[in-house]
């Protein structure tokens, strides 16, 4: 029995559009590619099921992208405030031996 076949997510896509624009029909795309005619058929199928996730998916990038920006500029302020706390302590410190306490 001989080795299966994969195929890449853009290889897929590229078909399915071939078919969805409706320049060739399944028959020509799957003898030109020595596809099965189920096989285009499933990812047609996966591909229009699947469709409006490209729009969800921007939007929820979207907000991990505020929230991403929002962190990191949480982690400057603290950063900020922790140097200012280390020079004060490093001060009151220097202060404290000079002074013999």
């Amino acid at each position: 029995m001989g080795k299966r076949r994969t195929f890449e997510p853009e290889f897929k896509a590229q078909v399915v559009l071939e078919l969805l624009s409706g320049s060739r029909n399944l028959a020509e795309i799957c003898r030109e590619h020595e596809l099965a005619p189920h096989l285009v058929t499933g990812w047609r199928r996966e591909f229009v099921a699947r469709a409006g996730e490209v729009f969800a998916t921007a939007r929820a990038q979207s907000g991990e992208q505020q929230r991403i920006a929002e962190l990191e500029r949480m982690l400057g302020r603290l950063t900020l405030e922790l140097e200012v706390a280390k020079k004060a302590f490093s001060i009151s410190t220097s202060l404290s031996t000079k002074n013999g306490r």
